[in-house]
């Protein structure tokens, strides 16, 4: 896996890939279109966050590389990189139990809150891909 340099962009099954957590500096990319929605994100080493049609969908501390991010109606899935552990944050229905499973090992059941945020941490080394599916239950 490697970084997205251009900030942002749509994949052909439908997905989309974003962030680049080598950047020094806080950079964004506004305004991308892809399958009918309007996309932005915000992304350096410390943070990276997302957001589609003006509302929050996901957000990493420190900043991270997602790669093949899809929502589904039962959830999420991507995989994701970074240069140490992290704290990923997404919107999903609100107070709603989801699966959370790392490479295909089950790492428990997580309830949403009220307004529908999950907050999970990744254990990961640089330059490692973890491949992180959200379900829900």
């Amino acid at each position: 896996m490697s970084v997205v340099k251009e900030l942002l962009r749509g994949e052909a099954n439908g997905s989309i890939s974003f962030g680049d957590y080598t950047l020094e500096k806080k950079t964004k990319r506004e305004d991308f279109e892809f399958g009918g929605d309007l996309y932005k994100v915000k992304t350096f080493r410390e943070i990276t966050k997302l957001e589609r049609n003006g509302a929050f969908v996901y957000e990493s501390v420190p900043g991270t590389a997602v790669h093949q991010f899809a929502a589904r109606e039962d959830g999420l899935s991507f995989q994701v990189e970074s240069y140490r552990d992290c704290e990923i944050t997404v919107e999903l229905a609100e107070a709603t139990q989801y699966l959370i499973t790392y490479d295909g090992e089950q790492h428990g059941l997580m309830e949403t809150n009220r307004s529908g945020k999950l907050s999970i941490g990744v254990e990961m080394e640089a330059g490692q891909s973890v491949e992180v599916r959200i379900t829900k239950r």
